[in-house]
């Protein structure tokens, strides 16, 4: 317990000439040094060290050994006898404050708490450029706002990207080309039939259907932005004609529609009959787009050509596009076999999706080619035999009517009724 007494004092007379050294009330003090901050953690440990030695059991000296100390003992020195009056004086210090155990943990600081004047914040403040923004000063940026920057230019090139070629897109979407109109009043017909028989059993897809006054066949697609290019259209189609000629050599070309199919259900359609016919049309096709392409137009499509007649697609109104995604197959179930009739090539137009249609419902034609060498012969004679048909059908009918025996009995009636007023 001596030495620990002994200890004790040493550290308190250390204490006493480092307070002698604090600078005058108002004054700032430098920068605790190594010295000073080894002073407070002493008398942090000199204050822990008696009331450790208070608990044991030491009690404090008297009010004799007290004044026994003199004035030795404000300036610092240590008694000349035992050390109970320094005991004494550290005892009084300590039991007049409340020990409180230190936390391990730090406490967050409250708001509205006041930096103290020495601390780090307030020094740095008084040092110049203190509120100078250093990243803006010397150009350093952190490698977020260079990554994002990077990502938001390539996001604006590729949406700039992406429009160019949405506008090209429209620019160069088909706006012409080239039918083979359908004029065979049976097809026609078949056709209307299912397009009732659908409508009866959905009525929405009225508004898909295709006028019967639009049927047709496309054999080509083309894009043409100015009326130079429809006259040089124009003339790539007359000079196909003679093209087309050779290669049906005389010959008409007769396609038979049989079957209907779709694509991916949203166009319904109906189909060619599998023959040679269909293969010649192909062919004709290949041979108008070559020369359509040597005259510098656009002409054609990427896929494989695919002859179909069409009759119903979702397209037509983009209001039922929202309500009908798909059209059920099973409502032209009944017709998917159905022979629809045979339609001869004899004309083919350069029409325009985009111009008025005519008064019958067909498309706008800039100009028109029949091919057929005695096409036109044999149109004359087809009408001849049909009204030659009608014709005889009818004297057959006027023949049954006399051979009846009571239609000649009123002929007669009526004749001799006529000559006895005439007398």
């Amino acid at each position: 317990m001596r030495r620990l007494l002994s200890i004790l004092r040493f550290h308190r007379a250390r204490l006493l000439a480092a307070a002698v050294e604090l600078p005058a009330p108002g004054h700032r003090a430098p920068p605790a040094g190594r010295g000073e901050r080894r002073a407070a953690a002493a008398a942090w440990w000199l204050g822990s060290s008696l009331s450790m030695a208070q608990c044991g059991g030491l009690a404090p000296p008297s009010r004799a050994a007290e004044e026994a100390q003199g004035p030795g003992a404000i300036a610092g020195d240590p008694p000349a006898g035992a050390g109970e009056s320094l005991d004494h004086d550290g005892l009084e210090n300590v039991q007049g404050k409340k020990i409180i155990p230190k936390k391990k943990k730090r406490t967050k600081r409250r708001k509205g708490s006041h930096t103290p004047p020495d601390s780090m914040d307030c020094l740095m403040a008084e040092m110049p450029f203190a509120s100078t923004n250093t990243g803006d000063e010397f150009g350093i940026t952190s490698t977020f706002e260079i990554y994002f920057k990077k990502r938001r230019k390539r996001t604006t090139r590729r949406k700039t990207e992406e429009d160019d070629q949405t506008k090209k897109k429209r620019q160069d979407q088909p706006n012409y080309f080239i039918s083979l109109p359908i004029t065979n009043p049976k097809i026609t017909r078949g056709i209307q039939a299912v397009q009732d028989m659908v409508v009866q059993k959905d009525h929405r897809l009225s508004q898909a259907m295709v006028r019967y006054g639009s049927f047709h066949v496309t054999l080509l697609v083309m894009h043409l932005s100015s009326e130079e290019e429809v006259s040089t259209a124009v003339g790539a189609l007359l000079e196909s004609k003679d093209a087309i000629e050779e290669l049906l050599q005389g010959k008409h070309l007769d396609l038979s529609f049989q079957g209907i199919d779709h694509f991916r259900n949203e166009v319904v359609f109906v189909k060619f009959a599998a023959s040679d016919h269909t293969a010649a049309l192909t062919e004709i096709s290949e041979t108008m787009k070559k020369i359509f392409q040597e005259k510098g137009i656009l002409a054609g499509e990427n896929r494989a050509f695919k002859p179909h007649l069409t009759f119903m697609k979702l397209s037509k109104s983009p209001e039922l596009r929202k309500q009908v995604k798909k059209i059920d197959p099973n409502l032209y179930e009944n017709f998917k076999n159905h022979y629809f009739g045979d339609e001869t090539l004899y004309r083919l137009d350069l029409c325009s999706m985009l111009k008025k249609k005519q008064p019958n419902g067909y498309y706008h034609c800039e100009s028109s080619i029949t091919v057929g060498k005695s096409h036109e012969s044999d149109l004359i004679k087809k009408a001849l035999h049909r009204e030659s048909l009608a014709l005889l059908s009818k004297l057959n009918k006027i023949k049954e009517l006399l051979s009846n025996p009571e239609t000649r009995m009123k002929i007669n009636r009526e004749l001799f009724e006529d000559r006895h007023k005439q007398q």
